[in-house]
């Protein structure tokens, strides 16, 4: 299916283990011919990866690896195009790739992910897009420069960039990560630096980044009240590296030599609030963070 001269792999993966972690995660790894290419060129911190899930009708669309696949994507039928969205790899080994589900089951806040991923079955067939081995592809945000002192935050969709970010990080980086996830029990393995504190809160029934916030706030010295979580005024989920920025706004250089470095994560409107607290408020430079809306509360993401 991917051909040679493809700086990216477009795979059929099939479903080779289901391993659930808890009520809120599930991983499952992902092998097959055609995976015997996936590789980074770099470590793979917040690696991600595409993800096209079977249609209504049952099956897989058929794609080429070339400058054009996304809009023939598009063009597809809906019954036969499925869908699809954005994971980040949580580790991979030659032909296999590992990566790690959120079970957002709750009406009104599953998707078709989450669906296909609470069914699977060893056997189950997906697309997966992803880095060939020794090409340069992008899809890694996380880019420290020469800071030492690290703060990763975000709820339970960056858990597993987060883990892998730690896992990858040189060993004598110091720091915290403060994680929110649904419920008790839902803290997984991290093999992070000994100088790395990791906080799991439980978000226990309250809203989207209400322990989140006031956690991080309270870390960095600042006042932890929060009034309200929202991005009403960002059309679309938040997106700022020292690079791009999806608010149109102009950026500095984009070399980041501080000594400390945030990279934040997670819901639109909870990200959208740390961003004005550190950026407006504690005045650290946008150089020094990554602000990644992975989803948007009560919107549909296309991928």
């Amino acid at each position: 299916m991917s051909r040679p001269e493809s700086p990216f792999l477009l795979a059929r993966a099939i479903v080779t283990r289901i391993e659930p972690l808890s009520s809120s995660f599930v991983r499952i790894t992902f092998g097959g011919d055609e995976l015997a290419e996936f590789g980074s060129a770099q470590p793979l911190f917040d690696q991600r990866i595409k993800l096209i899930f079977p249609g209504a009708a049952g099956t897989l669309p058929a794609l080429s690896p070339d400058a054009d696949w996304y809009q023939s994507w598009l063009a597809l039928p809906d019954e036969e195009r499925g869908a699809m969205r954005t994971y980040s790899v949580r580790s991979y080994s030659t032909g296999s790739v590992v990566v790690d589900f959120v079970l957002h089951l709750a009406p009104g806040l599953t998707g078709p992910a989450s669906l296909w991923a609470s069914g699977a079955q060893v056997g189950d067939a997906i697309l997966l897009l992803g880095p060939r081995r020794g090409r340069e592809w992008g899809g890694i945000e996380y880019a420290p420069g020469d800071a030492r002192r690290i703060l990763l935050a975000g709820d339970e969709t960056a858990a597993p960039a987060i883990a892998r970010i730690l896992e990858d990080v040189d060993r004598d980086v110091s720091g915290a990560a403060f994680i929110e996830v649904p419920k008790e029990g839902d803290a997984l393995a991290i093999d992070a630096p000994a100088g790395v504190q990791v906080h799991w809160m439980p978000r226990a029934g309250r809203a989207h980044g209400e322990a989140l916030v006031p956690a991080v706030l309270d870390y960095l010295g600042a006042s932890p009240a929060v009034e309200g979580i929202s991005d009403a005024d960002t059309p679309d989920p938040l997106w700022e590296t020292p690079v791009w920025s999806t608010l149109g706004e102009e950026l500095g250089a984009a070399e980041n030599h501080a000594d400390r470095y945030f990279w934040i994560a997670g819901e639109s409107g909870v990200v959208t609030t740390l961003r004005r607290h550190l950026v407006k408020d504690l005045g650290i430079d946008r150089a020094q963070v990554a602000f990644m809306g992975y989803w948007r509360r009560g919107v549909a993401m296309r991928g």
